[in-house]
C-alpha cells in the first residue's frame, strides 16, 4: 500500500472555514420532494427521492433532473423537473423537453444507451419505471414500451453499465420491496407512537432486474438466466465497477437489513454473489446492517476499488477495504465508526472537496422514525455530515455555511460551475433541495478528465490512472453511487501543491489501454480511438 504521505505534498489542514454554501435560491433551483404524507405511514414516503447531475444538451455544464414523489393512493400527480444550466443559473425546461414523468419517483440513472452522444434518463418509480431517450434537440421521448424496461415494482437505484464489453450500455435496476399500497401493517417506534415500519416487518424482499442492450433500442431481461433473479433482497444502494480484478464489471448492492451482495461478472451473462466469500456481505461483527447509500473509490491508492456503505442510526458506516482477493472492514480504524453512527445516513460521497489528493466525505442524513432533531418541527430531520480526509483517517468538521436541518435523502455530486471544485445537490423530504456550492477558501487546483468511448459517450466502467508526485492514483469512470442518484461522470485528480499529473492511462471496458501522457490543471477530454 502506498502511503498518503508519499502521495502528495498535502496542503496543510486549516481550521474549519466554510467549504460548502447553499446557493439554491441564488441560482434559481427550487424543488421539494413531495412525500404525500397523510399520516398513514406508507413506507415509500420515507425512502425517496433522487436526482441527477448530467449534461443533457452537450454544452459543457451540468443540468439537473429532479425525480418527484407524489401522493400514494390518490389520483393527484406530481411532475419530475428538468433544469437547464445557463452559466450557473437554472431554467425550468420540463415542459418543452417532455421529461415530466408523473410516477411516484424514487431514483434515476444516466447514460447514453444508444451511442448517439446524448445522455438518456432511466427513472425508477413505485410503479412502472420509465426510459426517456434524449433526442439531441432539447427533447426526450418515452421509449419504455419499445425498450421493454417498464417493470412495475418498487424501484430504487439503477445504473447503466457495459456488462458484456460490447460497446453499448446495459441496465441494472434495483427493486426494494414487493409493495402493495394499503398493506394492513401497523408499526411503532421506541416512544410507542405509530411510525414507519422496517422493511423486515413486510417480509417481502424483491428481485432486481438486469437488462442486456440489444443495440437496436431494445433490451432483453436477463435477470433469471444471469442468476440475479434467483435471489431476493431489499436493495437501495448500487455500484457497478470491477471489484474482483478480472477486468469485468461487477455489481455491488447494499441491502436494507439483509446481507449485501457482490455479483461477480462471470463474463458469459451469468453472475455469482461472492459477497460472503470476499468479506463485504456483513460488517466485522457478522451483522447485516440497514444499507442505504454507497460510495466507492481507491482511497488507499493500491489500484483497486474500496466500498463505503452508510447505515441506520446506531450503526456506523461500513468501510470495506479491497485487498484484491477479499475485503476487510476497517471502519473503526479510520474514524468513521464514531463519527457517523449518531445519524441515519442516505446519500454520501467520497469527494476531494479541497483538491489536496485525499478523499473527503459528505453524508446526507435523516431518520426513518420520528425521533429527530429537537430544534426543528420535522421529527425525522438530522444535520448532514462533512468529514475531512487526512493521511490516516476522516474527521468531522463544521464547514457547511449556515447549515440547515431537514430530512435529507439523495446527495448528488458534480462541478456545477466548472471551477474545479465539486459541489453537492441534496434532496430533502418535504423541504427545499440544497445546492451546496464549493467555496473552500484554500482549494488547490485539479485535473479533470471527461472520458469518452469511440462513439463519444461517457466511458462508464473505464478506469483512469495517473502519477502525482511519483505515486499512482486510480479512479473509476462512474455516475451511479450515493443514493438513487446519477452523478457527474468526470474524473478528478486533486493536485495539492503539485502542478501536473503524468502517465495518464485509461483502461477501457474491453481491457485495452491507452496512454495519454501528462496534463496540467483544468479539464481535458480522453477519447478512445
Amino acid at each position: 500500500m502506498i502511503s498518503f504521505v508519499l502521495l502528495l505534498s498535502v496542503v496543510g489542514l486549516q481550521d474549519a472555514q466554510p467549504w460548502l454554501e447553499n446557493q439554491a435560491k441564488a441560482r434559481n433551483v427550487s424543488f421539494t420532494w413531495i412525500s404525500g404524507d397523510t399520516g398513514k405511514f406508507n413506507m415509500p414516503e420515507i425512502i425517496g427521492g433522487g436526482a441527477a447531475l448530467f449534461d443533457y444538451d452537450n454544452d459543457g455544464d451540468l443540468d439537473i433532473y429532479f425525480v418527484q414523489g407524489g401522493h400514494l393512493g390518490t389520483e393527484i400527480k406530481e411532475s419530475n423537473i428538468l433544469l437547464r444550466n445557463d452559466a450557473g443559473i437554472f431554467v425550468d425546461v420540463t415542459s418543452q423537453s417532455n421529461t415530466g414523468d408523473t410516477g411516484y419517483g424514487m431514483g434515476v440513472a444516466t447514460g447514453d444507451f444508444n451511442n448517439d452522444t446524448f445522455v438518456d434518463l432511466f427513472i425508477t418509480n413505485v410503479g412502472p419505471n420509465v426510459l426517456l431517450q434524449n433526442n439531441g434537440d432539447g427533447t426526450f421521448t418515452d421509449v419504455t414500451a419499445q425498450a421493454a424496461v417498464g417493470d412495475d415494482g418498487w424501484g430504487a437505484s439503477a445504473a447503466f453499465a457495459d456488462f458484456d464489453s460490447d460497446g453499448d450500455l446495459d441496465l441494472y435496476a434495483i427493486n426494494y420491496l414487493v409493495w402493495e399500497h394499503g398493506l394492513d401493517l401497523q408499526c411503532f417506534n421506541a416512544k410507542g407512537s405509530e411510525d414507519y415500519c422496517s422493511p423486515t416487518n413486510y417480509m417481502a424482499p424483491a428481485k432486481d432486474l438486469l437488462y442486456r442492450n440489444n443495440g437496436d433500442g431494445t433490451f432483453t431481461n436477463m435477470s433469471e438466466s444471469a442468476g440475479i433473479g434467483t435471489r431476493t433482497g431489499t436493495g437501495l444502494g448500487l455500484l457497478c465497477n470491477d471489484y474482483t480484478g478480472d477486468g469485468k464489471i461487477d455489481i455491488f448492492v447494499a441491502n436494507d437489513g439483509m446481507a449485501d451482495q457482490l455479483w461477480q461478472n462471470n463474463g458469459n451473462w451469468s453472475f455469482t454473489d461472492v459477497a460472503a466469500m470476499r468479506g463485504c456481505a456483513l460488517d466485522d461483527e457478522g451483522r447485516a446492517k440497514a444499507g442505504m447509500g454507497v460510495t466507492t473509490d481507491d482511497f488507499d491508492f493500491d489500484g483497486d476499488f474500496d466500498i463505503l456503505v452508510c447505515n441506520l442510526f446506531g450503526e456506523s458506516d461500513s468501510l470495506y477495504q479491497n485487498e484484491g482477493e477479499y475485503f476487510v472492514d476497517i471502519t473503526s480504524h479510520k474514524g468513521i465508526r464514531t463519527a457517523t453512527r449518531h445519524a441515519t445516513r442516505f446519500g454520501l460521497g467520497w469527494v476531494d472537496f479541497n483538491n489536496d489528493g485525499i478523499l473527503d466525505l459528505y453524508e446526507a442524513n435523516g431518520r426513518v422514525q420520528q425521533i429527530g432533531s429537537p430544534i426543528t418541527k420535522d421529527p425525522f430531520a438530522e444535520a448532514n455530515f462533512l468529514l475531512r480526509g487526512t493521511p490516516s483517517k476522516w474527521e468531522r468538521i463544521d464547514a457547511i455555511k449556515e447549515q440547515e436541518i431537514h430530512t435529507s435523502r439523495a446527495a448528488v455530486f458534480g462541478d456545477i460551475d466548472n471551477d474545479g471544485g465539486v459541489d453537492v445537490l441534496v434532496i430533502n423530504r418535504d423541504a427545499p433541495a440544497y445546492l451546496l456550492m464549493n467555496i473552500h477558501p484554500n482549494r488547490a487546483n485539479s485535473v479533470v478528465f471527461s472520458v469518452k468511448t469511440k462513439d463519444g459517450r461517457d466511458a462508464l466502467g473505464a478506469v483512469v490512472s495517473a502519477k502525482v508526485n511519483g505515486a499512482t492514483i486510480t479512479h473509476p469512470v462512474q455516475s451511479t453511487w450515493s443514493y438513487m442518484a446519477a452523478n457527474d461522470p468526470r474524473v478528478r485528480f486533486g493536485l495539492g501543491k503539485n502542478k501536473e499529473v503524468s502517465e495518464v492511462t485509461v483502461t477501457w471496458v474491453d481491457g485495452t489501454k491507452t496512454l495519454f501522457g501528462t496534463f496540467t490543471h483544468g479539464e481535458h477530454t480522453l477519447k478512445n480511438k
